[in-house]
């Protein structure tokens, strides 16, 4: 085998990706010798290998005898090419796999897995690629760290200077940032505090609510743009309202939007969606998103009660961090 070649592709092909039973042994016997020995087999290794493998029957053995035999070392074909070749090939085969689980799930042959897992795993069969990053080398890539360091990531900060200090000037951008507490302490209340001084600031903001109305999330918003408790917003005059919103207007470019959707019934799938509508239709795309709150999502890949709580609220985490990205 080309070692170039071999070194490549090995870390992205996957067992899946060969339906016919003789070509996945042959693929299982080239990467075990790869991994065991760190080098590619010879044909005559191969042969040997097969010989001593165990469990398959005389049919698939004589099947993969035989196209051991037929193969041939080509030196003259371009790798470039045949890499380009075997992307494809992974990329079919992905897409072909994940439409096939897409149609167990449908017809609930995939028990865990709910039809909302559905976008996600045509997704991930979409996004295969090779990737010929090999990571970050300590001692050869010291400039690409010296360079981090002195550049400025863009953030959204908070109006709190104290939660700039702990969190280097606000949120990174496509992270999943949860704030805990207790039951009745304020979550809500500091989530809207936030999505406003974040519209003040000119960013776009969705408020994602699953608990509270999206009149009620308003009104706290209301309490925070306009300085006025929520118990004396019924008793400012409707002009008077209007001119306060439209002052708010005009000190910002940002929009805030707001989307309720029953507890316990949205996932990512929904948020997706209507992020997509709200683009399409308004022209709006968020800097970030609120979601209120974790516990009360759905998944979108797990059906309930398909794992425990633990395992359940971090697949939701897992794919907010997703969205995020």
């Amino acid at each position: 085998m080309n070692e170039d070649y071999g070194r490549k592709v090995i870390p992205f092909l996957k067992d899946e990706y060969f339906h016919e039973p003789s070509d996945k042994t042959i693929f299982a016997l080239i990467k075990n010798h790869a991994n065991k020995y760190g080098c590619f087999p010879s044909k005559e290794a191969l042969f040997i290998e097969l010989s001593n493998t165990t469990g398959i029957n005389e049919k698939l053995f004589t099947r993969t005898k035989e196209k051991l035999e037929n193969l041939v070392l080509d030196s003259d074909t371009n790798v470039e090419w045949l890499l380009d070749q075997t992307e494809q090939f992974c990329q079919d085969k992905a897409l072909y796999n994940g439409i096939m689980q897409a149609i167990k799930i449908v017809d609930g042959n995939k028990d865990a897995l709910s039809k909302g897992a559905i976008p996600e795993i045509l997704q991930q069969a979409l996004s295969v690629s090779f990737d010929t990053d090999i990571g970050h080398d300590y001692l050869d890539d010291w400039e690409k760290r010296y360079e981090l360091y002195h550049k400025k990531e863009n953030k959204i900060p908070f109006d709190l200077e104290y939660l700039n200090k702990i969190t280097l000037d606000g949120f990174s951008k496509k992270t999943l940032n949860i704030f805990l507490g207790g039951t009745h302490v304020g979550k809500s209340l500091f989530m809207c505090h936030l999505a406003a001084s974040n519209l003040m600031i000119g960013k776009n903001v969705l408020y994602i609510t699953l608990e509270m109305s999206e009149e009620e999330t308003a009104k706290r918003i209301d309490a925070n743009l306009l300085d006025i408790p929520i118990n004396e917003m019924k008793l400012i005059p409707k002009k008077t309202m209007g001119e306060l919103v439209k002052g708010v207007r005009e000190k910002t470019p940002g929009k805030l939007k707001i989307k309720e959707f029953p507890t316990a019934s949205a996932s990512t799938t929904h948020f997706r969606f209507i992020m997509n509508e709200l683009r399409l239709k308004k022209n709006f795309v968020p800097d970030i998103v609120y979601v209120d709150y974790i516990n009360i999502c759905l998944s979108s890949r797990i059906k309930p009660g398909a794992t425990n709580s633990y395992g359940y609220i971090k697949a939701i985490a897992e794919e907010l961090r997703g969205l995020a990205g």
